[in-house]
């Protein structure tokens, strides 16, 4: 079993930047890889960014060139960043940090709300 804990989202200006966290711990060691998703009322979740235990990320088309995804790998925990700069409105939403095991069982944080005012 893996737990995701998401942490870091809030309320920003547009234009400014924020970084989100999520500390995943208990099987690591299965992830095979992570991702950020993020919802809003009414809409699908949507993927925002991947990184593959290789280190090759990918992102959303409407968030290229302004967030950046990254992982951090420990012994008993891994933490995956999201930095998000350039923020506008339509980046609001719940954000949900994603773990994918290499048996293919699906992981899910609990969610943390971004809110970008104009």
């Amino acid at each position: 079993q893996v737990q995701l804990v998401e942490s870091g989202g809030g309320l920003v200006q547009a234009g400014g930047s924020l970084k989100l966290s999520c500390a995943a711990s208990g099987t690591i060691f299965s992830i095979d890889a992570m991702a950020w998703y993020r919802q809003v009322p009414g809409r699908e979740r949507e993927l925002v960014a991947r990184i593959l235990n290789s280190g090759t990320t990918g992102y959303g088309d409407s968030v290229k060139g302004r967030f950046t995804i990254s992982r951090d790998n420990g012994k008993s925990t891994s933490t995956m960043y999201l930095q998000m700069s350039n923020l506008n409105v339509e980046d609001t939403g719940v954000y949900y940090c994603h773990a994918v095991a290499k048996t293919w069982e699906s992981y899910w944080g609990q969610g943390i709300q971004v809110t970008v005012s104009s």
